[in-house]
C-alpha cells in the first residue's frame, strides 16, 4: 500500500518534520504540493506563513495570511495569525487592524475568544491607544475572568498610571494566586503596593520578584525605589 503524493495530511506531516530539522526551504516546497482546492489547504497555508516568518521573511508570510483571509471571509484565524506576526515585528498599528478583522468575523465572542481581545489590547497599547486597549482588556476579563496575564497587564498599567489602585491590587493578588512563581506578576503586585504607599508590603513582593527574575532591570529598579 502506498500513500499518494498529493495526500495533504502526509505532506503537512512531512513539512513539519523537515521544518523541525531546520530544513525550512524543503518544507516550503512540500507544502506547495498541497492543492489550493484541498480541504487542508488553509492549514497548509498557515504552516507556510509560520515557516516564512521563521525564515525572517515577514512580508511574504503576511501576504500568505492576507490571501488566506480574503479567501475565507468567515474564518478569524488567518487575520489573527497576521496580527500575531505583525505584533512580534513591532508593527503595532497594523497588528491592531488585523485583530479588528479577526474579531469582525466572530459575531458573538465567547470565553474562548478572550485571547483576541488581549492580543489586540497589547497592539493598541503599544500603538499609543490606551483607552481602547483598556476596553479590550476589560472585555477579555469579562469573557474569562481568571486569566493571570490579562489581570497582570491591566493591573500593572493602572498601578503605573496611579489609577484604580485598589482594584489593581485585588487583580494582581488574584494573578499571583494563579501564577505564584511568576516574577513579573510578583513585581506588578509589589509596584501596586508601592504606589499605594505600602512600602513594607512592596519590598516583600519585589524581593520575591527579584528572586524569581534576578536579571530583570525593571524589577531591580522597582525594588531600588522601594528601598529608597
Amino acid at each position: 500500500m502506498c500513500i499518494r503524493d498529493s495526500f495533504a495530511p502526509a505532506l503537512m506531516l512531512t513539512a513539519d518534520a523537515l521544518a523541525e530539522e531546520k530544513h525550512e526551504e524543503q518544507a516550503l516546497a512540500v507544502l506547495s504540493r498541497v492543492s489550493s482546492d484541498d480541504p487542508f489547504a488553509p492549514l497548509a497555508a498557515l504552516r507556510r506563513a509560520a515557516i516564512l516568518d521563521k525564515l525572517d521573511r515577514p512580508d511574504e508570510a503576511a501576504a500568505v495570511l492576507r490571501r488566506l483571509a480574503d479567501a475565507n471571509p468567515d474564518l478569524p484565524q488567518p487575520a489573527a495569525h497576521l496580527g500575531d506576526l505583525l505584533r512580534r515585528r513591532n508593527r503595532f498599528a497594523e497588528a491592531a487592524a488585523a485583530y479588528d478583522q479577526a474579531l469582525a468575523r466572530v459575531p458573538q465572542p465567547g470565553r474562548r475568544d478572550w485571547p483576541l481581545f488581549y492580543s489586540r489590547a497589547i497592539a493598541r497599547e503599544r500603538a499609543g491607544d490606551w483607552p481602547r486597549a483598556e476596553a479590550d482588556l476589560l472585555r477579555a476579563l469579562e469573557l474569562s475572568p481568571d486569566q493571570p496575564y490579562v489581570l497582570n497587564y491591566l493591573g500593572y498599567t493602572w498601578a503605573d498610571q496611579g489609577r484604580n489602585l485598589d482594584r489593581a491590587k485585588a487583580m494582581l493578588l488574584r494573578a499571583t494566586e494563579l501564577r505564584p512563581q511568576d516574577g513579573n506578576i510578583a513585581d506588578s503586585l509589589g509596584w501596586a503596593l508601592f504606589r499605594l504607599g505600602d512600602t513594607r508590603g512592596a519590598v516583600t513582593w519585589l524581593e520575591k520578584a527579584v528572586e524569581l527574575e534576578p536579571r530583570s532591570s525593571v524589577i531591580n529598579d522597582h525594588l531600588g525605589d522601594a528601598y529608597w
